[in-house]
């Protein structure tokens, strides 16, 4: 009672190993997964079975591979066991000998595996490449159900098993997330048999080539390193005894301003357009990120990983209508859910019997931005106006206010009144007012700076302007749409 797992090598029979032939010139009969391997005619096998007529009855590959490892336990529990062979090595991309060994080591049924040349070998030998520089495997099923893929750009990946053109353009979107649409990428035909070639394309012209169950996609690394994990390397350095004297000497309270900073910095490049600006603001956030991190992980705290494995728990847990069987019809049950969740992990955790639902909103937030945040908050559960009018209505009461106020104290209360009902009319007209104010702002300074320069060339200092020839220059400004 054994079951013996053999790989056939890539399909060359010149590349099978000696033990594995002298073990199929010895068997009685072998289970082949498959007959669609090129070296298949040339074995000495005496009596030959395989499962490709399971293929063609199977509703998915998952359920078929189950049916195929059970049935080898099965055999393999018989007094002359059985020979089971799989293309390439039989731990490389062969599922069904994954799911062989764990249901045999359950049912106490001892396997030898007898290893085989994999696809690998012939690969990186026809790509001219090391596989110890950093080389990626992949399946390229799995990347191709992915929105992003799980790659280091900064270091070249192999993609097994493009089998089909739908699975050819499904890893092209994928691998879109990350590389140009330019990047060169090499299809590999057939390797390890006569018939291997290779074939390099523009990555946007992936699935537009014509692909078979022997090929597979070389990926190469981006010309510029830009992987998260060569930025955690430049960070680490910096903060080593071989880095940077000013970056040693930082710590989470001294790079307070900074994140601020460069937080208000992104917020510009937003309001700007400026794409390429945009980018580098964004660049400069993600470096606080990383510097905190850093700090934190040579003080023995948390590391960059626990960070984004906490958030992407989080985005998954509050998402159940996406990674689970809840169903939402609109964005206000969005936001339901969301809170729900929220609720329920801060009781979880130990918070207060009762929280509010205005817990959560840092009080260090800008005053205009928490306003903003409040009025979302209570409206979601239901702290809301019947309709726009009223929400019109209390700001022109709280003008009203503000105006008929006696003293400073009450006009300092009344004038926050009327910016708090600004900040929710904003809301119901579905406005961002912290971005429209930042507008109104720059609008503000370019009107103001063109009235300078009018009066700087009539060679007359601002303040000598009357209030009527600063008006006048006011207009002149918007008519030429600043």
């Amino acid at each position: 009672m054994t079951i013996t797992i053999l790989g056939l090598g890539p399909g060359d029979p010149e590349l099978l190993t000696r033990r594995a032939w002298r073990i199929l010139s010895e068997a009685e009969e072998v289970y082949l997964r498959t007959e669609r391997h090129p070296n298949v005619t040339e074995l000495p096998i005496q009596q030959l079975h395989s499962f490709d007529a399971w293929y063609d009855a199977a509703d998915d590959f998952a359920s078929l591979y189950q049916r195929i490892a059970e049935e080898i336990v099965r055999l393999g529990q018989r007094p002359q066991g059985v020979v089971y062979a799989v293309p390439g090595h039989p731990l490389v991309g062969e599922q069904t000998v994954t799911l062989i060994l764990q249901l045999a080591r359950a049912q106490g049924v001892p396997v030898q595996v007898v290893d085989g040349l994999s696809f690998i070998e012939p690969l990186i030998g026809a790509l001219g490449i090391d596989a110890l520089d950093g080389l990626q495997l992949h399946d390229a099923e799995t990347i191709a159900h992915m929105h992003h893929p799980p790659l280091n750009p900064d270091v070249p990946a192999l993609l097994a098993q493009v089998y089909s053109s739908a699975i050819a353009s499904d890893v092209k979107l994928t691998l879109a997330n990350q590389y140009p649409e330019t990047h060169e990428v090499t299809l590999v035909y057939s390797a390890g048999t006569p018939e291997q070639r290779l074939e390099r394309v523009p990555l946007y012209a992936l699935d537009r080539q014509p692909v078979d169950h022997l090929t597979s996609l070389y990926v190469p690394p981006l010309q510029r390193r830009g992987s998260f994990e060569y930025f955690q390397e430049i960070m680490a350095h910096l903060r080593s005894p071989e880095g940077c004297p000013w970056d040693r000497r930082q710590t989470h309270e001294s790079l307070r301003s900074y994140l601020l900073e460069e937080t208000y910095e992104v917020l510009e490049a937003l309001d700007s357009g400026d794409l390429e600006l945009l980018k580098r603001e964004l660049g400069d956030l993600l470096l606080q990120i990383v510097f905190h991190a850093q700090i934190a992980v040579e003080a023995g705290e948390f590391s960059m990983a626990d960070v984004i494995a906490y958030t992407c728990q989080k985005l998954i847990r509050r998402h159940p209508h996406v990674w689970g069987d809840v169903q939402v019809d609109d964005p206000a049950q969005v936001h339901a859910n969301w809170d729900q969740i929220k609720r329920q992990e801060r009781a979880t955790e130990g918070s207060a019997a009762q929280p509010s639902a205005l817990d959560g909103v840092p009080k260090t937030l800008p005053a205009l931005a928490a306003a903003t945040a409040l009025h979302a908050r209570a409206a979601r559960t239901g702290f809301e106006w019947d309709c726009l009018e009223d929400v019109i209505a209390k700001v022109r009461e709280e003008l009203e206010e503000l105006v008929s106020a006696d003293g400073a104290e009450q006009r300092r209360e009344e004038f926050g009144d009327v910016l708090s009902s600004l900040v929710n009319l904003a809301r119901w007209y579905d406005l961002d007012p912290e971005a429209a104010l930042r507008e109104s702002n720059a609008k503000f300074v370019r009107r103001f700076q063109y009235i300078e320069q009018r009066a700087a060339q009539q060679g007359r200092a601002l303040q000598s302007l009357s209030p009527s020839e600063i008006d006048e220059l006011w207009r002149a400004a918007k008519a030429d749409g600043l």
